[in-house]
């Protein structure tokens, strides 16, 4: 079984890339930030990183390194519907709660508007990037319990710990779903 060329676009600090290195290779991560932390993280554990901006530029990165699978972790950017086509069906994000509640929201804002809104239990949501943000097919979900005594930095903590379990199961569903065809 070819091993899959797995690309990371990010634009904080890849909190979860440690748990995806885990069990499979990550040939590069690339960041929209040029301070990002991301890039010092990914290039202590051996990964290649660069900095971009140009959705053209960063496609035409990840054609040269022959990329299957791109994995969107913390980016704090839209993707263009042309960046997307380009790329369908080989974009999966990770977005820090139960989709479809709170989608369009990121980071903190997430965690403090599942607080307001009284939630009993959070998690986070793998999906596969379409035209719609946060929308396209849901791959995995993983859940956690919100406690009366959370703020959204707890919050965020707990749920940051499944993302990255979430996404090395939706990578593997990937890889068994790209071999099957």
């Amino acid at each position: 079984m070819k091993n899959l060329n797995i690309a990371i676009l990010a634009s904080g600090n890849g909190t979860i890339i440690p748990a995806i290195t885990k069990e499979f290779s990550i040939k590069l991560v690339i960041s929209n930030k040029a301070d990002a932390p991301v890039l010092i993280n990914a290039a202590k554990l051996g990964i290649t990183v660069m900095y971009a901006k140009d959705e053209h530029q960063i496609s035409d990165i990840l054609q040269q390194h022959d990329i299957d699978l791109i994995l969107l972790i913390g980016y704090m950017k839209i993707l263009s519907p042309e960046f997307v086509d380009t790329w369908k069906n080989k974009i999966l994000n990770v977005h820090p709660s139960l989709l479809p509640e709170f989608a369009g929201l990121m980071n903190l804002k997430v965690h403090q508007a599942v607080i307001e809104a009284g939630k009993k239990q959070t998690g986070c949501t793998v999906h596969l990037v379409d035209a719609t943000v946060d929308g396209g097919s849901i791959i995995v979900q993983k859940t956690c319990e919100v406690r009366a005594d959370d703020t959204p930095e707890t919050l965020k903590a707990r749920v940051q710990a499944l993302e990255g379990l979430a996404m090395v199961e939706a990578i593997k569903k990937f890889r068994e779903e790209k071999h099957e065809h």
